[in-house]
Formats: structure tokens, sequence, C-alpha cells
């Protein structure tokens, strides 16, 4: 699935696309990873091998778990990763957001662009409700593209997730459909 994105673009601006990653992208996310590290480190730690590649996959399989590649549009690179996982259905409609970028593609809006894409998703394909990403503190380019996308603060958990070997504290960034459709209607 290719999704064009763009947020509050014309259409002839919208330089990312998603998809949904497949067995024969690892060779160039474990690239994109590895070269990463340095950026990536301690708050994530993605795919830099063919098992850890294989086995995140896996997990996409499952009906909790969905995955998507931000992509250039003009030369399809992938330039970061987007994950909404622990998606429960019923009267919670509710996940959990994981994403990241790849170090040369930073501070240049093509994670805002594929997360409110993503977004899109969450809220209108997957009829959620509410949409949460957990954040380390010290994480301050992650917390400005939650906040920049209408996420709220909603507290902080001490020993929230174990990240790298160690349990790390977390802020809780939370958007609902409606926050979401209120933030799309301001010009």
């Amino acid at each position: 699935m290719t999704v064009e994105v763009g947020l509050k673009r014309k259409p002839r601006e919208i330089r990312v696309a998603l998809r949904h990653p497949v067995i024969a992208d690892g060779d160039e996310v474990i690239a994109l990873n590895r070269l990463s590290r340095k950026l990536h480190h301690p708050w994530v730690y993605p795919p830099i091998d063919d098992s850890s590649w294989s086995s995140y996959i896996q997990r996409l399989e499952g009906s909790q778990h969905d995955g998507f590649l931000v992509c250039l549009r003009d030369t399809g690179a992938i330039v970061g990763v987007i994950n909404i996982s622990e998606i429960v259905r019923g009267i919670f409609k509710s996940a959990y957001l994981g994403y990241y970028a790849g170090a040369p593609y930073t501070g240049q809006g093509y994670m805002t662009e594929g997360l409110g894409a993503v977004l899109r998703v969450a809220f209108n394909s997957l009829e959620l409700h509410r949409v949460e990403a957990n954040i380390q503190p010290s994480n301050h380019r992650s917390i400005a593209l939650a906040r920049r996308l209408g996420f709220r603060n909603e507290g902080f958990s001490r020993g929230y997730l174990k990240i790298g070997g160690r349990w790390r504290d977390h802020e809780r960034w939370a958007i609902t459909l409606e926050d979401w459709r209120l933030n799309r209607a301001r010009p």
C-alpha cells in the first residue's frame, strides 16, 4: 500500500509517500539504521541485522501491529519508519506509536509529513480513537514532532519502557480523534 501525504500542502509539494515494509526492504533499512546509530541511541534500537529485521516483519503480520516506511516520492529512498503497535479494538480503540528517521533525513520535515499521514491511517482506516507516543524526556526532537502534530503531554512515567537493556523514563504524549480533527480544521 502506498499513501501519498502532506500536511496542508498543495499536491505538487507532497514530498513523501508511505508504504508497508517487506522483507526485501531489509538491506536498505538496515544500512540506514547502522548509519544512524549515533542519532538513534539511547532512544530507539531499530533492526541492524537480517535476524532483527525478519523478526520486525513477522511482528507486523499480526493484527496488533502496523508498520510504515516513509519514502521520498521522487526517489523512493526510505527516510524513516513509523509503527503503530499494541492496537486494541472494542471500546478502547487505541494504540501506541513509535517512529524514527534516518540521520541523513532529519530536520527536513519528512517525518512530520509521514507521521501526519500515519495519523490519517490510524484515525480513518484503522478507526482508532486515541494514539499515544511514549518519548524519553531528553529526546527533544521527537517531543517537538509530537507537539507539532497536536499531541498533548499527559504525564510522566518513571522506568516505563525497557530500551537498550535499561528501564527508561518516558513522557506520555497522546492525540485523540477529536484533537486530530480540530488540528486539521485550523488554518
